[in-house]
């Protein structure tokens, strides 16, 4: 078993194979002067188990060629199997036409990545589960929930919790969270009235007088959440603190977040944090390497991964 890292999220990485008490293959993922993508696998990897970290995070076009190029390059060098890590899976909430005319942009990355040689996938809370599907190779798909709830018992034991989805598609996601920490259950029901913004219209649920815990699978803008932590509050709550996956966190996202009424928003590291999340004071990290390590070295060794959430 081998790891490679492109360039996305090396911190990461480089904690999954502390976890496995091994190291990163030697590599060069660089650029030409025109931005061209190359890729040199500078030790033999003949024969051998090998997983690329990559997650295809912003900017998403350039990691993903990294990400393509690579397993091109591990395919060429005689790899016995390449199990492609990818902790987020950008293009993932275009899962479906939004209208006439338009793609199924996650179908056609599923497509590109297993052409490009990979033979399995692991990857961490898929924006919509039919993605698995969307892979003609085996697929597995992490959850955060036990990295987050762990978290929240440390933190808020026995105190009153209420766990809150921001919105009616979340719901089931919210519902195991609630199920986990034996909580009670709040929905949001919002109304989009454009593309990237938010209306919070009314709580589904009591809040008043307990701690209320967002969750989510993505943070893009923070709008969502932080329009969601100002009607919470309204409505009684004691703190409102969001618990997200997958930080995306564009544009001024952190600084919306940082004067928003949230107490804290907790995201993995399956995203490389920026320096505008690391200087900001009500945002911080959970890392998912060593759950992402016992998946890879449960695949390495023909283990089951899915009792890891049993």
């Amino acid at each position: 078993m081998k790891i490679l890292a492109c360039n996305s999220n090396i911190n990461l990485a480089e904690s999954i194979s502390k976890t496995l008490n091994t190291r990163l293959v030697k590599a060069e993922v660089k650029r030409f002067s025109d931005m061209e993508v190359f890729v040199e696998v500078q030790e033999n990897v003949r024969g051998e188990d090998m997983f690329i970290v990559q997650s295809t995070s912003y900017p998403a076009n350039d990691n993903l060629m990294e990400l393509l190029v690579a397993l091109d390059a591990l395919r060429r060098a005689s790899a016995r199997r390449i199990t492609a890590v990818i902790p987020y899976y950008g293009y993932a909430r275009q899962d479906r036409k939004s209208g006439p005319r338009t793609p199924i942009s996650a179908k056609l990355v599923a497509n590109l990545i297993t052409k490009a040689g990979a033979d399995r996938i692991l990857t961490m809370d898929l924006h919509a589960g039919q993605i698995q599907g969307f892979f003609d190779i085996p697929t597995d798909n992490l959850f955060a929930a036990p990295v987050f709830v762990k978290d929240i018992e440390e933190k808020y034991n026995n105190k009153p919790v209420v766990i809150v989805s921001p919105d009616v598609g979340g719901v089931v996601r919210a519902r195991a969270y609630a199920r986990r920490i034996n909580a009670n259950l709040a929905i949001i029901d919002k109304r989009r009235e454009k593309p990237g913004s938010s209306e919070v219209m009314n709580i589904i649920g009591e809040v008043k007088n307990r701690h209320c815990l967002l969750v989510d699978d993505i943070v893009d803008s923070g709008g969502t959440l932080c329009n969601a932590a100002e009607t919470l509050i309204e409505s009684g709550a004691i703190t409102v603190d969001a618990y997200v996956t997958h930080g995306v966190l564009s544009g001024g996202a952190v600084a919306r977040v940082a004067s928003s009424p949230l107490n804290s928003l907790v995201t993995t590291d399956s995203i490389a944090a920026t320096e505008a999340f690391r200087v900001a004071k009500n945002v911080r990290h959970i890392s998912i390497a060593p759950l992402l390590g016992e998946a890879v070295k449960r695949i390495h060794m023909e283990r089951s991964v899915s009792s890891l959430f049993d």
